[in-house]
């Protein structure tokens, strides 16, 4: 697995990651459909080289951060990012939780269910209007509850997710912010910008939903561009990501050992400038 590296808080990880957000049962609720299979995706994941692990307490909710302490604890060379501001209602909701004790709450909770002393990365996860729009209110008061974690030890370094350039703006006012993760793919190129933006500050673009998530991408041009090179419109979507930007890392996630191993087979694929062209024509028709 190629594609380099990138800084994330202080260290270099490798810009191919994992997502362990599907671990969780249908929905993102409950354990593991199959205990073992999501055991051996990790145990997978990690020895193919992947060291940057994203999750939340509010995956499962809870079960996800359980499996990978069970699996992966002491995380020997990886770099484990979390994220608070959310919750789960009884009927599988997500909910905003959004206040002052609600994050120290959820951040103890990360503490306690990962099993350590400081957490690697934690991003605060903004919900704007249905959960997908970005907005640009001040997250001050909040992003500056997590800061003060930050100078007790409990947290190594800060991000955000689902931010506009505002909020990350804001935020550098008060703390160092190391990554944002935001919702990006080939059709949805809403934060070009925002990406060029954060390439110069030297912080790490994380895209959620790199594939389409609920509504897998669907496109011509990728089909054509994957028959061609023969390989998956899946992995082509994701070395077009890891084309984009050098600062973009990627966290694809699955609970299949054989799709991890398509994902991961991503970062070594080398697309020319035509191909590029091409699929950055899908964006600009979304």
């Amino acid at each position: 697995m190629s594609a380099g590296t990138y800084v994330l808080g202080d260290v270099a990880v490798n810009r191919m990651g994992y997502g362990a957000m599907q671990l969780a049962g249908p929905g993102v609720w409950g354990p593991p459909k199959d205990r073992a299979a999501a055991e051996a995706v990790l145990r997978e994941a990690v020895a193919s080289g992947v060291n940057h692990i994203d999750t939340s307490d509010f995956y499962g909710p809870h079960t996800v951060n359980a499996l990978l302490r069970e699996v992966l604890h002491p995380y020997e060379g990886l770099t484990v990012v979390t994220k608070v501001g959310g919750r789960r209602g009884e009927d599988k909701s997500w909910i905003p939780a959004q206040s002052v004790p609600e994050l120290q709450s959820a951040v103890e909770d990360n503490l306690r269910n990962l099993k350590v002393d400081a957490l690697d990365v934690v991003n605060l996860r903004l919900w704007g209007a249905n959960g997908h729009v970005v907005n640009e209110e001040s997250i001050a008061e909040r992003f500056a509850a997590l800061a003060k974690l930050r100078e007790q030890g409990k947290i190594k370094h800060l991000g955000l997710s689902h931010a506009s350039r505002v909020q990350v703006e804001e935020a550098l006012t008060i703390a160092p912010v190391v990554c944002v993760q935001n919702l990006y793919n080939v059709a949805h190129r809403e934060d070009d910008a925002l990406i060029d933006f954060l390439a110069e500050e030297g912080i790490a673009y994380v895209p959620y939903f790199p594939l389409g998530g609920f509504t897998p991408l669907q496109s011509s041009a990728l089909n054509d561009v994957a028959a061609e090179l023969k390989v998956t419109p899946m992995q082509v979507a994701l070395a077009w990501l890891l084309h984009r930007s050098p600062n973009v890392l990627l966290i694809p996630g699955t609970s299949s050992v054989g799709h991890l191993r398509e994902n991961l087979a991503a970062a070594d694929l080398v697309l020319s400038a035509d191909v590029v062209a091409r699929l950055d024509g899908i964006g600009k028709a979304a």
